[in-house]
């Protein structure tokens, strides 16, 4: 992959800093935002951290799952009659970054379907052949193997391809200026701490459970051990809006929400797919993507992002 999609040759210098307009609200450095020109002013824009718009839709349900579980054949009506789905890519995974992605994506017209999903649930829905690429960040035993032994758990290593997105941080979440003093996984443990946790099968919940185990501490020592979070975006917002005092999510997501982050580990996060869907255009142009240096300049600067595995095939 690296040799068909080389990093653009011309790895463009990275901007220099300018002078914006800042449209009110809460500040902070590190702060996301969006530029537009406005009667020849560069104005700066802070994304809300809260998405309230409407979701995008192409059908609303008819009908429950058939057998009344979470999964399974539903009826739907679609908005349109002719329905064209021919260039997107379905995407299970929980890194918020393949935001970007898609983003540079739709510049080649591929639209990716995201679906937030666990690592060990993405892996599944690839294996079921419900996905096209499953977003995976599992670290296994005291080498720390990304993700690659729990590929080959699930799948013939001929059958599948194993790309690398990004070297990620991943730390402790805290209010912002840190009150607390929450530094450390022992830090869960004091008095009047109390801290959301990842769903079972969730990669931020094994990496609690493994130190939780070296301290020994069982999780009954924790407060809020037992209450959980779908996604490191929803976990850092129950930090943000005082619910709790603490989690473990990522340097990106603290900077969206302005919170203070200790970093614990790097990992490196990887896209997993059918080697028969390598061949899609839609792939090809993932590929391509992931090799320029537009894409990468910001998916790094947004944070504890390093892209050099980007593009990489690990074996």
């Amino acid at each position: 992959v690296e040799t068909l999609f080389p990093l653009e040759a011309e790895a463009a210098a990275p901007a220099q800093s300018c002078d914006a307009v800042l449209l009110g609200g809460p500040s902070y450095e590190g702060q996301p935002v969006q530029l537009c020109t406005v009667n020849g002013q560069l104005i700066a824009v802070a994304p809300d951290s809260y998405n309230w718009s409407l979701p995008p839709a192409d059908a609303v349900l008819l009908s429950k799952p058939r057998g009344g579980t979470k999964a399974g054949t539903v009826r739907v009506q679609p908005f349109q009659a002719r329905l064209d789905l021919g260039k997107r890519l379905l995407v299970a995974g929980c890194d918020p970054g393949i935001s970007v992605l898609a983003r540079h994506l739709r510049r080649a017209g591929i639209e990716l379907v995201v679906v937030n999903r666990n690592s060990t649930v993405a892996l599944k829905l690839l294996k079921q052949g419900l996905v096209h690429i499953a977003g995976t960040h599992l670290q296994e035993g005291p080498s720390g193997d990304s993700n690659l032994a729990s590929v080959r758990r699930l799948f013939d290593q001929r059958s599948v391809a194993v790309i690398g997105f990004s070297n990620w941080e991943q730390g402790i979440v805290a209010a912002r200026g840190n009150p607390k003093a929450i530094h450390a996984i022992a830090d869960f443990a004091k008095k009047g701490v109390t801290i959301i946790n990842r769903e079972a099968g969730a990669a931020v919940r094994f990496l609690l459970d493994g130190e939780l185990a070296r301290l020994g501490l069982g999780a009954k020592a924790v407060r809020g051990y037992d209450k959980t979070a779908a996604g490191h975006l929803p976990a850092a917002m129950q930090v943000a809006n005082g619910s709790v005092d603490a989690c473990i999510t990522t340097k990106a997501v603290a900077r969206v929400f302005g919170l203070d982050f200790t970093p614990l580990v790097s990992e490196r996060y990887d896209l997993v797919l059918r080697k028969k869907h390598l061949d899609m255009p839609e792939v090809q142009a993932l590929f391509e993507t992931l090799g320029r240096a537009s894409f990468r300049q910001e998916l790094e600067a947004m944070g504890g992002y390093d892209t050099s595995p980007a593009g990489q095939q690990f074996t």
